[in-house]
């Protein structure tokens, strides 16, 4: 099959790189194709909440917890737990690195899990559960669906206002992000929250306050802060709007 042309190209590895849904293949890849194609990733988030809506909807066709515990088996498969990994070892290497930076970096690229990694992991996947459960019996099905694709944005703000710890998968992201293209995408999401999820709005604030944490323990960002970012904020988001809901 022939390499997909730009920009097809870049969406379709943002695709590959972020889910587990079928795509074409893509050959002659260089690592700064994914960098380039980083600025696909809310479209990609769309995509993620588009199945995260449509498996909750099905469920709750029987009972709200059938819909919440659908929704998140979908979350985690079109994901493939990508960025719930980031969060376990964002969460072990704090729990071990008793404000050394160096130790903090050296805990994360363990491929084991530790006990404050699995912690953060179960409470993570618990109060997703939850928040599913609030969010399809209250239909804020919208808010699912725009969730995702704010929390991907937030990655692509971390990785150019934050300094790389090391040069790995955060390093590259930052090399051709466009400030333009992040303002769009904001825009655009900003304009659809304020028509349909207006709990939303909160977004930006929540994507500053993760930039200003990583900034304040770590000094910089990896990829896996990226994606443990992206957790974080899918659930912060998650929790407003369905408080908003129940106010």
């Amino acid at each position: 099959m022939p390499t997909p042309a730009s920009p097809w190209r870049g969406l379709i590895l943002a695709t590959q790189f972020l889910t587990r849904l079928p795509t074409p293949a893509v050959h002659d890849f260089q690592p700064a194709d994914l960098s380039r194609s980083a600025h696909g990733f809310p479209l990609v988030g769309l995509l993620v909440g588009g199945v995260v809506l449509g498996a909750g909807w099905a469920g709750a066709r029987l009972d709200p917890w059938l819909g919440a515990l659908s929704g998140l088996l979908a979350w985690v498969w079109v994901t493939g737990g990508l960025h719930i990994d980031g969060l376990a070892d964002l969460f072990d290497g704090l729990g071990a690195a008793h404000r050394d930076p160096a130790r903090l970096l050296a805990v994360m690229r363990d491929p084991h899990v530790g006990g404050m990694g699995a912690l953060a992991m179960i409470l993570q996947l618990l109060a997703k559960l939850v928040l599913l459960m609030l969010a399809v019996r209250e239909g804020l099905w919208l808010v699912l669906l725009l969730t995702p694709a704010w929390a991907r944005l937030g990655t692509l703000v971390w990785a150019s206002v934050l300094p790389p710890l090391d040069p790995g998968l955060g390093e590259r992201f930052g090399w051709s992000i466009r400030p333009a293209a992040i303002a769009l995408w904001g825009l655009a999401l900003m304009g659809a929250s304020f028509l349909y999820a207006p709990a939303l709005l909160l977004a930006p604030l929540v994507i500053a306050g993760w930039a200003w944490f990583l900034k304040r323990k770590v000094g910089g960002m990896s990829g896996d802060m990226l994606g443990a970012g992206t957790e974080v904020s899918e659930s912060v988001l998650l929790l407003a709007a369905c408080g908003v809901a129940l106010a």
